[in-house]
């Protein structure tokens, strides 16, 4: 019969941290630094170590856990490069937001955050009538030149900026409130109004943030973004959303699905 997990040993390290049931197989082929690690990241992806709450040295980790304090080390090292951990002089290991990891689906950023435990909050930065450009027309099935409705916004989790979001939208199909689009996700505005989204086309890439992005986004000029685009349809095969958005990288993962083909 396998080895169970040694208990961790009590100790007086933070609070959060001191709760969690945390502990290592010594008969597993797994190194013990990398289970420790991955315990601690399903913490804080789960919820269970809140952002800004504190870990706790390496001594006290290592006596709690019985684990020589490299071993810790390496584990801590490992979620510090993942940007899940950052080191503070005077004040200890402390816990960052966990990276976002969205489902490639016809979904939508506001409800996946919600859904997440993210607490998604919304700034509109326009919210206006203009012409289509040829790329907004053809994506709309609009004439160039026709009036369409731009829906610009910076998302945030937990008061932390996540995305820029750029909507290109039909200017006769939804009352766009700005209040409204600051409460709330664009998609569940839709389906309030009875347009049931069914299908969308969608592209991503990467590319680097010029200095305006950057400044959004809170990253360095040049720093790493996922691009996306998408086109959405409804039910009726009429589109309804051209979106143009861009991802802190450091943040935010899309996760894919793939099949064999039979």
């Amino acid at each position: 019969m396998p080895k169970q997990p040694e208990p961790e040993q009590p100790g007086g390290s933070a609070p959060q941290a001191a709760a969690l049931r945390l502990g290592v197989d010594r008969t597993s082929p797994v190194p013990l630094y990398f289970q420790l690690s991955q315990q601690l990241e399903a913490a804080i992806e789960q919820g269970r170590l809140a952002p800004g709450s504190l870990l706790g040295n390496e001594i006290e980790l290592a006596a709690r856990l019985g684990l020589s304090r490299p071993t810790v080390r390496q584990a801590i090292q490992s979620l510090v490069d993942k940007g899940l951990l950052v080191r503070r002089r005077g004040v200890g290991t402390q816990v960052l937001h966990s990276k976002v990891r969205r489902p490639l689906e016809l979904s939508s950023l506001y409800d996946d955050l919600e859904a997440a435990g993210q607490r998604p909050t919304t700034r509109v930065l326009r919210n206006t009538v203009e012409p289509a450009t040829a790329r907004v027309a053809a994506a709309l099935g609009v004439a160039e030149g026709a009036d369409v409705r731009l829906v610009e916004r910076l998302r945030y989790a937990h008061d932390e900026p996540m995305a820029r979001l750029r909507n290109h939208l039909p200017v006769e199909l939804l009352d766009c409130d700005t209040a409204q689009l600051e409460s709330t996700g664009l998609y569940r505005m839709m389906r309030a109004v009875g347009i049931t989204l069914h299908s969308a086309r969608q592209s991503v890439g990467a590319r680097a943030a010029d200095a305006e992005e950057a400044r959004l986004l809170g990253e360095a000029p040049g720093a790493p973004l996922l691009a996306m685009e998408r086109t959405t349809f409804d039910d009726t095969g009429r589109a309804v959303e051209f979106g143009d958005h861009i991802y802190r990288a450091s943040r935010y993962a899309f996760e894919f699905q793939l099949l064999v083909r039979p």
